[in-house]
């Protein structure tokens, strides 16, 4: 059989996703059951312990599948991006009331009235997804709880230029695995803002470096556009014009904005060239 890559695919060698029958061995192969990540940011790790890597991050109201759970860690995939990994099990729902908003500020508050004089309940990043009616002003959401009406949109509304949804997580702290304006990482900067405009965008730079956007020739690579993605072995960046790039590193530990010439020029010093470029059809799905 072949080998598929586990990071897209649920299997283990006790357990996989029943949809991989004849593709993979398994001691036995189960359906997955559809849950809702019902905190505001859940960590997926490598393996069902505390001390394992982060890999990638959920955000509230979006749906996985459960395969599997054991010691209150769940074996999940995510639904939007097919990734697969490890979470707490007590942070799903089997609620999965319709979604109706999306947050698209960098961070917002729930509060418990309608009055940003009242307490607190809990914060939520961007592109956390929510189910509620707009009144007075607020998201009031169907599980209680109010958000200001200027920090979400229909779930339904897409972001009109990715790029300046990327350039709203400048000086954000890198975090590996992060997708947050709490820490994020290159590929995860690719990912949010690229969803936030309308496209299926996979979670790692690998991934989006074979995926994201049509393949520039070698010979283009000069005449570089607002959105090109620019493709190391494990790093990737956004263009925000023909010079500049955009992009979540270790290096300066944060989203950096830089001229394209200085980050080759340290990448080459490391031993690292510039592999590909992918150039997406607009700066939003609906627009292509």
């Amino acid at each position: 059989m072949s080998t598929l890559d586990p990071r897209r695919h649920a299997y283990r060698p006790d357990l996989a996703d029943a949809r991989l029958r004849g593709r993979v061995t398994a001691e036995r192969f189960v359906d997955g059951q559809l849950m809702r990540v019902a905190v505001p940011l859940l960590s997926v790790l490598a393996h069902g312990q505390p001390d394992q890597p982060l890999t990638t991050q959920a955000l509230l109201g979006e749906d996985v599948l459960v395969f599997g759970e054991s010691d209150g860690w769940a074996f999940i995939q995510l639904m939007r991006d097919g990734y697969v990994g490890y979470a707490e099990r007590c942070a799903l729902s089997a609620d999965l009331a319709p979604i109706t908003h999306q947050v698209t500020s960098l961070g917002t508050q729930i509060y418990t009235r309608a009055t940003i004089k009242s307490a607190v309940r809990n914060s939520l990043p961007f592109g956390a997804r929510l189910s509620g009616e707009v009144q007075d002003g607020f998201l009031q959401l169907a599980r209680h709880g109010w958000i200001p009406e200027q920090h979400v949109v229909p779930v339904s509304q897409a972001a009109t230029d990715f790029v300046a949804v990327a350039l709203r997580m400048l000086g954000t702290p890198y975090l590996w695995g992060g997708k947050t304006a709490g820490g994020i990482d290159c590929s995860g900067l690719v990912q949010v803002s690229m969803q936030a405009a309308g496209f299926a965008t996979p979670r790692d730079s690998d991934m989006q470096a074979a995926e994201a956007g049509s393949l520039l020739k070698p010979t283009a690579w000069h005449n570089l556009q607002r959105g090109d993605l620019i493709c190391w072995r494990g790093h990737i960046g956004i263009m925000t014009d023909a010079d500049n790039l955009l992009h979540a590193n270790a290096h300066h530990m944060a989203v950096t904005l830089e001229p394209l010439a200085k980050v080759t020029d340290r990448a080459t010093a490391n031993d690292s060239d510039i592999e590909t470029i992918r150039r997406p059809p607009g700066l939003t799905a609906t627009s292509a």
